[in-house]
């Protein structure tokens, strides 16, 4: 009799550090009335948002007891995020452009993964070049659910009419390509068609900085866009416009995009991303065109590789719903679903070949680039130095001051900036 009550003891007692043991792990409620969710982000049209809303429906649907209220921030969207984590009433789970992240990681607000992920959620299959935009000192902090990298895109009856039979391997080609592209049919200069669409802002510069070695920022976070290496880059844009007459702007074209500048045929070729494609088929779908990677730069292949990813919210009350939900939406179903129409690629390779996108003829142009792109990252403090890039590269491009000059002012006050915000 003894022994049989000590040992009913002994269970009682091992239940209980069973309990208090997972009182520290997050489990899922199993209350009657479902665990609310709130999700924010951006939308970028009526059709993302209408597919998203049927991946969320399917996701409730298989977890009844989450419901997911999902919140879209258009406007100043990272300024509302940042306002609501310092409040502590930010959402449970939000969209984090690679961009803005290295910020975010490093200010103690969001919910690090590891614990979470499993063996099963496979968490190889991720591109590697797009996990590691939001990992920071050991952990990782988001995960992308989707990316899109810069490829040429080009017109094919342009081409043709042109003699041109396939597109340029060199930016040296892509020049003289331009050129015969380049039309003025009343020989007074004013040209009907550039041979290609320039967009002088970093975020599709950056790779040419750094085919040639240079940087657009130290590891310290400090701009360095205005090294000799770094002009060796620029300097491409530059004399192509500015010597070979052969590379338009959109506002010199009186449009509001590359896409745009594209599409209406005022340039024969532009470099830009997955979001192009859906753009052009349904504005002009009279449009022949193809895709093929960005020319390589001083004999090496570039692009830029940009992305976004679903993090958790420290402050979440809710987190292993939170992380169903963010599983559920970058495990291979739910990306499945979220990236078959095309818009944007998915983060997972497994689903990329499913979808056929590597022998997708207008898509695996930019699939092939993100083994080698150049991630859009600038660090804890982006803004000042994105911004004092674009301002003074336009100028350099118009000719209102020489390049090394421009790019030497845009530097400085880029530092100055990051050096004060960083004191704050």
């Amino acid at each position: 009799m003894k022994i049989s009550i000590w040992k009913f003891l002994g269970v009682l007692i091992a239940i209980a550090f069973l309990i208090i043991g997972c009182e520290h792990l997050p489990s899922i409620s199993t209350k009657s009335t479902p665990v609310v969710i709130k999700l924010s982000g951006w939308i970028a049209s009526p059709a993302e948002q209408k597919l998203l809303k049927q991946v969320l429906h399917e996701f409730e649907a298989k977890h009844p007891n989450i419901k997911v209220k999902h919140e879209v921030i258009n406007d100043q969207y990272m300024d509302v995020i940042k306002t609501r984590l310092v409040g502590e009433a930010a959402p449970d789970v939000f969209y984090l452009d690679a961009f803005e992240a290295p910020f975010l990681m490093s200010q103690n607000v969001l919910e690090p993964l590891d614990t979470y992920i499993t063996s099963e959620f496979d968490l190889a299959d991720f591109e590697e070049t797009l996990l590691k935009s939001f990992q920071y000192g050991n952990y990782i902090y988001g995960l992308p659910k989707d990316y899109s990298t810069l490829a040429l895109f080009y017109n094919k009856k342009a081409f043709a009419k042109a003699g041109l039979d396939s597109p340029p391997n060199t930016w040296d080609e892509l020049r003289t390509y331009s050129q015969k592209l380049s039309i003025d049919p009343n020989q007074d200069s004013r040209i009907d068609q550039y041979g290609f669409g320039e967009i002088p802002e970093l975020a599709r510069q950056a790779y040419k900085i750094k085919a040639f070695g240079g940087q657009v920022v130290d590891r310290n976070g400090y701009a360095t866009f205005a090294s000799q290496e770094a002009l060796q880059g620029l300097r491409l844009a530059v004399d192509q416009y500015q010597k070979d007459r052969s590379s338009a702007q959109k506002s010199d074209v009186g449009t509001n995009s590359g896409g745009e500048m594209f599409g209406q045929g005022k340039v024969a070729m532009i470099v830009e991303g997955t979001w192009t494609i859906p753009y052009l088929t349904e504005t002009f779908p009279n449009l022949e065109f193809a895709t093929a990677e960005v020319p390589s730069i001083n004999n090496q292949k570039s692009t830029m590789v940009f992305t976004v990813a679903y993090v958790m919210n420290k402050q979440s009350e809710h987190k292993a719903e939170a992380w169903e939900l963010i599983s559920y939406l970058t495990g291979k179903e739910g990306m499945a679903k979220w990236t078959q129409t095309g818009f944007a690629l998915p983060s997972r390779k497994s689903v990329a070949q499913k979808l056929g996108y590597d022998k997708d003829p207008l898509r695996s142009a930019l699939l092939a680039g993100v083994d080698y792109g150049m991630p859009w990252q600038l660090g804890k403090y982006p803004a000042p130095i994105m911004n004092n890039f674009d301002n003074q590269f336009v100028s350099a491009l118009l000719g209102q001051q020489p390049l090394n000059q421009a790019m030497q002012r845009g530097q400085e006050q880029a530092n100055q900036l990051v050096k004060a915000i960083a004191m704050e």
